[in-house]
């Protein structure tokens, strides 16, 4: 499969934006509310969620859906990947560093994804309204009906504070309808930033009504960063929807340029999982008392080090081995070609 640069490139976005989260100094400025640190909060990693959704679609014949034999390799490569994944977010979570790795809930939703691969567009955008709208309460639920109870890994990545699958899964379906769809469209690319603004303006300002006029529960109400509310899933899929179609844009123009960024997206897995050793090796100051030359210290050296192991070396380390231990587990026997008879000339 021939890479996509633009969505490289968003995804490298999103491994830079969610290093920020984790390194990055807060400036608490007026403009945009919370200052631009805020911005990488909670949003990169939605949009690395929508990007995991869209490579499934991807992966699984894009806008031609796979059947039959392909379509139960596509389905084996997915398991085994989100096994592969949840394996390695459990080794990062066992560095008991201050950030919480998003690996383990991004490993169980490559597995719900499973389910969804032959669903329609129409079908899949519905199911994500479906769980933006039911998930946050029947998730809050649920975690208001644990309280005292034994935390299990299996509770935290469903109905946990961060990334509860419950909720997160709506992005998820999102990225798997952006991927059954053609990325090459300038006119779906336009209508997807223009839904995108649209959505960005009805998560936040929602809130805003429903906070203010109409006096919700900030628990329900609120769009913010890792609330996993309605109105934050709205605005984190038009944030990222504005960000695919941005980036699809632009790499279409400038893709030699942007050969770095790209990179770092293809890279993500290594990226993402190298910079938690890096924190874990240089304590949790590096988090809790985040300077900006460290912070830009991360991110300069994982754009060097992506792009120079892209040019030179290929597949990333990690890639690499996601990509071979799902293909060879998926080498089974094709779909069996009807003999057709043979007749001679008389």
């Amino acid at each position: 499969m021939r890479r996509i640069v633009g969505i490289d490139v968003a995804r490298g976005l999103a491994v830079l934006g969610m290093m920020t989260a984790h390194v990055g100094p807060d400036d608490h400025g007026p403009v945009p509310p919370g200052g631009f640190s805020q911005l990488a909060d909670g949003r990169p990693a939605a949009l690395f969620v929508v990007l995991a959704g869209l490579s499934l679609g991807l992966l699984s014949g894009s806008t031609a859906p796979v059947v039959g034999t392909r379509l139960v390799q596509a389905r084996v490569r997915i398991l085994v990947r989100a096994l592969l994944l949840f394996a390695l977010g459990e080794l990062l979570v066992l560095l008991a560093t201050p950030v919480v790795v998003i690996l383990p809930t991004y490993g169980l939703l490559f597995a719900i994804g499973c389910v969804a691969l032959r669903w329609s567009r129409a079908a899949l955008i519905t199911a994500a309204g479906v769980v933006a709208v039911v998930g946050p309460p029947l998730g809050q639920g649920i975690a208001a009906g644990l309280e005292g109870a034994r935390p299990t890994v299996l509770a935290e990545i469903t109905v946990g504070h961060y990334y509860p699958a419950i909720v997160w899964t709506a992005y998820l379906l999102v990225g798997l309808a952006i991927g059954r769809s053609d990325l090459r469209s300038t006119r779906l690319r336009g209508l997807g930033a223009l839904v995108g603004i649209g959505l960005v303006v009805l998560g936040h300002g929602g809130s805003w009504v429903a906070l203010h006029v109409l006096g919700w529960p900030a628990a329900l109400a609120t769009a913010e960063p890792h609330s996993s509310t309605t109105f934050e899933v709205v605005g984190n899929i038009g944030v990222a929807l504005l960000v695919i179609a941005a980036c699809l844009a632009v790499a279409d123009r400038w893709p030699r340029t942007l050969a770095p960024l790209a990179a770092v997206g293809s890279l993500a897995l290594t990226a993402y999982s190298v910079h938690i050793v890096v924190i874990a090796a240089l304590g949790r100051t590096v988090v809790y008392e985040a300077t900006a030359e460290v912070w830009l210290g991360f991110l300069v050296t994982t754009v060097a080090l992506c792009w120079l192991w892209a040019a030179t070396v290929g597949r990333g380390p990690l890639e690499w081995v996601l990509h071979r231990v799902s293909t060879r587990a998926a080498d089974i026997a094709p779909d069996r070609v009807p003999e057709v008879p043979v007749t001679t000339a008389p």
